[in-house]
């Protein structure tokens, strides 16, 4: 056996170069080095974890401390396997909390009592083990919804509804805040921020409710309120849609002042408008459009770049004539174009083998015939799937279809340079050594910057020295944890002649160059 460390001259001379370096000693080869389109080096990969109502987690109320950790864990477990690299995570259900929250009280979801301590930290043992797997955890927030009944007095009587009951309208058989109380508005940014400031995470996420979906023969009363704060608005809708962006607007920036490195991303329905009602919208006729029914100009915000990525919910299957995927990705591609704003595609999991909205539900590739679109679309970043319960069921199988087709390795999440674009400082000193349970790496951390790593590994007698401007060397992803790091490859088969390389990735996904390099044989 032989062991040692190979100088940054031989990473040069071979080519074992990430994308973005040019090698004038070795030319790759002509053929063979075309990134695959079914291992991207970056795609953002990540469920939702619903809490309200139990939908995932908890999975039900009176659980343990103990279960409902062991409960989290194996929603993180499911990631780690299908090669995701986070978790959108619901803590604020219904203007509650999944934190010790110093505006909220305690979310009932926990105990199944409004208020009721769980014993624990939830959102800090989230974060914790989130990113003990490298994975990141975005904190899902929904703003104005108060609660799923209609009984103000079933709130717990701290609650801030309870001292306010005039920022409150009911609504579809639900309780809302009321988006054009300025008062009300501050105080979901200041329960958002509470988190932000308090924790470690990744990403402030918002799904599709703002103003609630129109429900036949109801009014959402707040005709009072336009007469106090619209001032300058000729009309209602006009005002709400100011009320969001104003919610938007604000947030972003409370968001980047406290610590510009998280993301803030929004998830709508994904109809901004009918070609028919606005010549710039999409090509469908859905019943909802965002800006007309929910005073959401979801448009506007990626425009003015208020947002970090948008997650159009498009939960529908291609060819449907009223929404077809195959129509409405490519729109959302050309809105992005051209800003700092990611797209990541909301995929309905849930509607796999259940709906009978449109017979293509029933055939298991249908997901992944849409990810098969979104690899020619460059603007397409990445998926989000809904939810949890419904990737872990695999109905008809169409999950392990994803995985096994797209899923196969592990994937970086897309950098975002308009955030930080300030690579690490390369690793040193890495070493690579047989053990009986694989090949150890030994490396240090040469830069307080770096947050995560990731190892590349070559066959050293394959002849495949391509730059990795796709995953097929991307062996792992891992997260550090000091100066010294250790990780063992138990892949590596034994007697095999492999090249190494360890990349350092910043909170923001920027990578070192791939240098040095550690071969073994």
């Amino acid at each position: 056996m032989k062991v040692w460390r190979v100088v940054g001259v031989l990473a040069v001379s071979v080519g074992l170069l990430v994308s973005g370096l040019t090698s004038t000693a070795t030319a790759a080869p002509a053929s063979g080095c075309s990134p695959d389109p079914k291992t991207p080096l970056r795609q953002f990969r990540a469920s939702w974890v619903s809490s309200v109502v139990n939908i995932d987690w908890p999975s039900r109320t009176g659980l343990t401390a103990a279960q409902q950790k062991a409960e989290l864990l194996t929603w993180y477990d499911d990631a780690v396997r299908q090669n995701h690299n986070a978790v959108v995570l619901q803590v604020r259900p219904t203007a509650d909390a999944f934190w010790p929250s110093a505006v909220e009280p305690w979310s009932q979801y926990l105990t199944g009592k409004q208020g009721g301590d769980p014993g624990y930290d939830p959102l800090a043992f989230a974060v914790a083990e989130a990113h003990k797997r490298n994975l990141e955890l975005h904190a899902w927030f929904n703003p104005y919804r108060l609660s799923m009944g209609t009984d103000l007095n079933a709130l717990v009587p701290t609650h801030p509804a309870r001292q306010h009951p005039d920022w409150v309208v009911t609504y579809g058989g639900k309780l809302y805040y009321n988006p054009g109380i300025p008062a009300a508005r501050k105080l979901v940014e200041d329960a958002i921020m509470d988190a932000v400031s308090k924790y470690d995470i990744d990403g402030v996420h918002f799904d599709d409710y703002f103003y609630p979906y129109p429900v036949a023969g109801q009014t959402f009363d707040d005709a009072a309120t336009f007469a106090q704060y619209g001032a300058g608005f000729s009309n209602v809708p006009d005002w709400r849609r100011n009320n969001i962006d104003l919610l938007i607007q604000e947030l972003q920036h409370l968001i980047k002042a406290a610590k510009p490195w998280v993301k803030f991303g929004i998830s709508p329905f994904a109809v901004w408008r009918n070609k028919a009602t606005d010549a710039a919208g999409s090509d469908t006729t859905a019943g909802v459009q965002t800006y007309d029914d929910l005073a959401a100009d979801t448009r506007k915000w990626v425009r003015e770049e208020w947002i970090d990525y948008i997650v159009p919910q498009v939960y529908w299957a291609g060819g449907f004539a009223a929404a077809d995927y195959d129509k409405i990705v490519p729109w959302w591609a050309d809105q992005v174009r051209g800003t700092d704003v990611h797209l990541y595609i909301g995929q309905a999991t849930y509607k796999v083998g259940t709906s009978t909205q449109s017979p293509d539900w029933a055939d298991p590739a249908e997901l992944s015939d849409h990810l098969a679109l979104n690899s020619t679309i460059p603007e397409v970043k990445g998926d989000i799937y809904f939810s949890a319960k419904d990737v872990r069921a695999d109905r008809l199988g169409a999950t392990s279809l994803l995985n096994s087709t797209w899923y196969t390795r592990p994937a970086l999440v897309p950098a975002m340079p308009s955030l930080d674009s300030r690579p690490p400082l390369p690793v040193h000193a890495l070493k690579a050594s047989r053990t009986g349970a694989g090949v150890k790496l030994d490396w240090r951390s040469t830069s307080k910057d770096t947050t995560s790593y990731a190892v590349y590994r070559r066959d050293l007698l394959g002849g495949d020295w391509c730059a990795d401007t796709d995953a097929r060397n991307l062996v792992a992803t891992m997260r550090a944890t000091g100066g010294q790091q250790t990780w063992t490859d138990t892949t590596a088969v034994a007697g095999g002649h492999y090249i190494y390389l360890v990349t350092a990735l910043d909170r923001t996904w920027d990578q070192s160059i791939p240098l040095p390099a550690a071969a073994i044989r």
